[in-house]
């Protein structure tokens, strides 16, 4: 018996242990609370201030013990926020002790109101906001170290208290995403909404709007009160809807990824009065392929100049450096520059091309009996190569082994030429005898 409850002792302890290791695994985050600030009159729209402030997480709801705050940091900016979906407590927000780089937060003020986008609509078309809405709203964008989170938060607070209950998150793990062409696409986006909330039984709606250089579309939209689709929808996007209801996947799924997929990606989720949202980038990052002409070259003939051609195509983005270098019969690698490079081209499908030329004058170069000339295409893509081989007559003397080698052939040539000289004078002989004979 007192085995057991020795062991039943233990095991409570473990327990208690793993509660606190995985509280205390939840961070502090240093925050810049920013809001406007009260406005003077005349007309002018109110500046906004910045202070810092400290937001300890936590995954329950009980009352937080007090914490004594930094010297620089205002008591009174110390918010105590309840996350019970442990999505602030990812380890991308708790960098080791001691680290320079920090997760970035910014915390601002939010007053909840309608929507009238027609997909959102719907979420507040009963006219009545719940009692739940009289309270202080906040905001919170996060990013984590080395880009491997984003979080948008919209946090509760009984008024004038700094108790935060978080009532909904949007979170994605692919704040930067590379695709190659052809390929399909997953921009992650998940949210969660607290169960305990008035609002969380009123239905949502999800949004998907991208932005390139100033220029903004919709991608997508969906009605998840009414589960209807808006009508404008790009082609080739679509959601996982079965995910989207069960497990708050709110993922976009490009099926091909193509050049104009390139850009920022904004997935915005709604609940009645509620908005969060946040950003990824995607780019389609694809190498060029590489031709090269002529091909085989020529035989160069010193005093004449050869030219060589490398054309680049179907790469993207835009930027790619192209460079030549010389491998001679020796293996010593050298390089040649860059040649005469044009102007980039547009294929139809949105991909790039660009060529560089290449004069050979092989005895300026020193380009000796000749070698291997590559073109270098330096991309985001990855580095590509093409070779061709470079073969050039009469410039060099011959070698020591070489003229030796000669007068043997020579040599070889000269008596076979004797001997069969000597055979048709012999066989000219007999024959002139011969006849001689015949006369007499």
């Amino acid at each position: 018996m007192t085995n057991f409850s020795t062991i039943y002792k233990l095991s409570l302890v473990a327990v208690v242990c793993f509660i606190k290791a995985c509280s205390s695994s939840c961070p502090v985050l240093e925050c810049w609370l920013v809001q406007e600030k009260t406005g003077r009159g005349g007309g002018l729209a109110a500046a906004t201030s910045q202070e810092k402030s400290l937001l300890h997480i936590r995954t329950d709801r009980h009352t937080a013990e007090t914490q004594q705050a930094p010297s620089n940091i205002d008591p009174d900016r110390a918010y105590f926020i309840s996350d019970p979906a442990a999505t602030l407590c990812h380890r991308s927000l708790n960098p080791p002790r001691g680290s320079v780089e920090k997760p970035q937060c910014e915390i601002n003020p939010f007053l909840p109101q309608p929507s009238t986008l027609k997909w959102v609509a719907p979420l507040t078309d009963s006219a009545s906001s719940p009692i739940n809405l009289q309270a202080d709203w906040f905001s919170t964008a996060l990013q984590g170290l080395n880009g491997q989170l984003a979080i948008s938060t919209i946090t509760r607070a009984p008024t004038a208290t700094k108790e935060h209950d978080v009532i909904l998150s949007v979170t994605t793990k692919t704040v930067s995403v590379q695709s190659r062409l052809g390929e399909p696409v997953l921009l992650d986006c998940g949210f969660w909404v607290d169960p305990s909330s008035p609002l969380s039984g009123s239905g949502f709606a999800v949004e998907w709007r991208y932005q390139f250089r100033g220029d903004g579309r919709l991608v997508l939209a969906y009605d998840g009160k009414m589960d209807r689709l808006a009508d404008v929808q790009e082609e080739g996007a679509t959601l996982d809807f079965e995910g989207l209801h069960q497990k708050g996947n709110a993922s976009l799924i490009l099926l091909e990824a193509k050049v104009r997929h390139s850009g920022m990606y904004i997935c915005t989720v709604y609940l009645p009065y509620l908005v969060a949202q946040v950003a990824l980038e995607l780019e389609i990052v694809e190498p060029p392929s590489l031709s090269l002409h002529p091909s085989p070259l020529p035989l160069a003939v010193p005093g004449r100049n050869l030219t060589v051609q490398c054309e680049a195509s179907g790469f993207a983005p835009l930027s790619l450096e192209l460079s030549w270098e010389f491998k001679g019969t020796d293996g010593k690698s050298r390089p040649l520059g860059s040649g005469s490079v044009t102007g980039h081209r547009q294929a139809w499908d949105g991909t790039y091309s660009q060529s560089t030329r290449l004069e050979l004058d092989t005895t300026q170069l020193d380009l000796g009996p000749g070698g291997e000339v590559t073109c270098v295409a330096v991309h985001l893509g990855g580095t590509r190569r093409a070779s061709v081989t470079l073969t050039v007559v009469g410039l060099s003397t011959p070698s020591i082994e070489d003229s030796m080698a000669m007068v043997g052939v020579a040599l070889v040539l000269y008596g076979l030429i004797k001997f069969v000289s000597w055979i048709f004078t012999s066989s000219g002989s007999d024959e002139a005898g011969q006849q001689d004979k015949k006369d007499k």
